[in-house]
């Protein structure tokens, strides 16, 4: 008996299992004590982490405070003198210290970017994947494009929950279809009990009252004050065709422009063009109110903007834009346009002159106001007394200059163009308008001899001439278009003894010796081209000068007079050209012509016996001598053509 109960007790003396756990089967749960694992076990010591850092080839750590001394802060050696060897080998260390440093920066750096590339071959950029597609935008059309529906906002809606229905009582349904109901019949009972019958008549009467009166406030009619107007029906419906009727998609814009402007003013308050984008989508809107208050506040914010003040001032209306004007010039008072509008608002001349007055005390230099304050004197002598004093002011403004010198006169003028030329040497305007004024002083007078008005128009080249010189002197070097258009502004202007004298001053500039010939006939045409007919004639004048052996040239300035000119200057053109091109027997043709058309035949016969001189073996010369005689009434008879029979 007790070796069977031995066998039974003989797992007592048995180990554990490893996965038992005492009273699991009860629900206890388990735990694990240090008996049960045994005593804990030391850490790798320090010499053998730095062994297998060094066979891994990584660096140890040092700590930056193994060397700190506790009672100092600064060090061990913070009391020690700082040498020159001391200075020597912290240099050496920071050398050492750099060059490794960017060693690891190089590692790093490449290390970095290949990690970045194969990020980036990984998870492109939303940019990278939709390339393609916006590729593919190139071929979207135009009718594509707009059936792109509008995106709409979609914020802050809440999905719609899905709605249940129930049936409703019939009782509900029963009570409810007697609430609307209508009684089209009153009750006797009720009108014999209170006394009383409901008039129609006056309710009717009363209807029409309120009718008249709500008209009367339409049209505008006031019994009180005895003032009666009446609509006008064409009036009405022209103001109807002036409404704006705008659609939900311009609704919507204007919309989203006031939210994102009212995100900019409220962000960068002191940004005027913010401000004044604002207002005007109010005033696009139909919102006055608004746009006034709007700019009102953009003044407030931005009181040295002169562009909010005029937006404001233009908003408003005369008196109320006085007012803000008045308050802008407090702010910017150096502006020119806050005055020149400030004046605008006046009707009256001389509430103007005294507002551009007052610009001028605060702004002397300004060439504009000097000229807006002169256009409104309507006596010269006050305007010469302004303009004096604006010269004296700003002496480097050629406008005043000129506007002076047109003023004064004939005499005083050439004193004043030589102050001007004094003060700015480098206008060339100055000049032209000194040539100007002998030209018309040459011209003034009708009954002069020709000769001393040649000689005074002579002066008018040689100024032009010496004008060119001092420009260059100064190096202010004006191109050869630059001078051609000043050329035909003069003529233009009626001025064609100045145009020509700035041709011969300038049309041989930056001209190759080689070109001269062709540039300046294209320059004739083109000037003819654009009805310029004096520079035309100047250039081709010019050229003839240099060139007067050249017939084609001859010939051109030939059709231009005959073009544009009168027939003395064409037949003293071709007088010119069979003088220098006696062999031209175009030009002796043309010559003989345009005497026999103006009826002066024995001058015709006298310009071909001058070409047979020249030309005695041209056939085409006798043919025109046999030709003038057939036509000739008297052809026969006469004998002014007998020396050419005989030949």
């Amino acid at each position: 008996m007790a070796t069977k109960k031995d066998n039974k007790l003989a797992f007592l003396s048995m180990p554990a299992p490893a996965s038992y756990v005492a009273g699991l089967g009860r629900g206890a749960s388990g735990f694990t004590t240090r008996s049960d694992i045994g005593p804990a076990r030391e850490g790798p010591s320090a010499e053998a982490i730095a062994e297998a850092q060094a066979r891994r080839g990584e660096e140890p750590d040092v700590d930056s405070e193994q060397f700190q001394d506790p009672d100092n802060e600064y060090g061990l050696f913070a009391g020690t003198t700082y040498e020159q060897d001391d200075e020597e080998a912290d240099k050496i260390y920071e050398s050492v210290d750099r060059n490794m440093d960017s060693r690891r920066r190089a590692r790093r750096e490449v290390r970095e970017n290949v990690e970045l590339a194969q990020h980036r071959a990984e998870r492109p950029k939303i940019q990278q994947q939709f390339a393609d597609l916006k590729r593919g935008l190139s071929v979207v059309t135009d009718q594509e494009w707009e059936n792109i529906p509008e995106v709409g906002n979609l914020t802050r809606k809440k999905r719609r929950k899905d709605e249940r229905s129930f049936v409703v009582p019939d009782s509900i349904i029963v009570g409810d279809r007697a609430n609307t109901e209508y009684e089209s019949s009153f009750d006797t009972r009720e009108s014999a009990d209170s006394g009383t019958m409901t008039n129609f008549v006056e309710i009717g009467q009363a209807r029409d009252k309120i009718l008249s009166l709500k008209l009367d406030q339409i049209s505008g009619t006031s019994t009180n004050s005895g003032l009666a107007t009446s609509v006008d029906p064409k009036g009405y419906l022209t103001s109807l065709d002036s409404v704006v009727i705008k659609s939900e998609a311009e609704i919507g814009d204007i919309k989203r422009a006031r939210m994102l402007f009212d995100s900019l003013v409220k962000s960068n308050p002191k940004h005027a063009p913010g401000w004044i984008a604002a207002a005007c989508l109010e005033e696009h809107a139909g919102r006055m109110v608004t746009a006034r208050k709007l700019i009102k506040a953009g003044c407030e914010q931005c009181p040295k903007s002169e562009d909010v003040w005029l937006e404001a001032a233009r908003l408003h209306n005369r008196e109320d834009a006085k007012i803000i004007l008045a308050n802008a010039v407090q702010h910017v008072g150096q502006s020119v346009k806050v005055w020149l509008a400030a004046a605008d608002l006046e009707q009256d001349a001389k509430a103007k002159k005294r507002v551009l007055r007052k610009a001028l005390e605060n702004i002397p230099n300004s060439v504009r106001l000097w000229k807006e304050t002169v256009n409104l004197e309507t006596s010269a002598s006050d305007a010469r007394v302004l303009l004096s004093r604006a010269v004296e002011v700003i002496p480097l403004s050629v406008e005043l200059w000129l506007a002076l010198a047109r003023l004064e006169t004939p005499e005083r003028a050439k004193a004043v163009l030589n102050k001007a030329r004094k003060s700015v040497p480098t206008s060339h305007e100055i000049w032209i308008a000194a040539g100007r004024h002998l030209e018309q002083e040459a011209t003034a007078d009708p009954d002069k001899p020709v000769e001393a008005r040649n000689m005074e128009l002579d002066v008018v080249d040689r100024t032009i001439e010496a004008g060119v010189r001092e420009l260059r002197r100064h190096q202010v070097l004006l191109t050869r278009e630059q001078w051609l258009k000043e050329a035909e502004r003069c003529e233009t202007e009626g001025s064609p003894r100045t145009c020509e004298a700035i041709i011969k001053a300038t049309v041989a500039m930056e001209v190759e010796e080689e070109d001269r010939l062709d540039t300046w006939v294209a320059d004739a045409e083109s000037a003819e081209v654009r009805g310029m007919v004096g520079t035309s004639r100047a250039i081709l004048a010019y050229a003839l000068k240099i060139f007067p052996d050249k017939r084609n040239l001859w010939r051109k300035a030939a059709d231009l007079e005959k073009a544009h000119g009168t027939r003395e200057s064409l037949d003293a053109v071709l007088m010119q050209a069979v003088h220098y091109c006696p062999q031209a027997e175009v030009l002796w043709l043309m010559a003989a012509k345009e005497k026999w058309l103006a009826g002066d035949v024995p001058s015709a016969r006298e310009v071909l016996e001058k070409a047979f001189i020249a030309n005695p073996e041209s056939e085409q010369i006798w043919l025109a001598a046999v030709k003038l005689e057939r036509r000739t009434v008297n052809w026969v008879s006469q004998g002014s053509c007998s020396s050419v029979h005989e030949r």
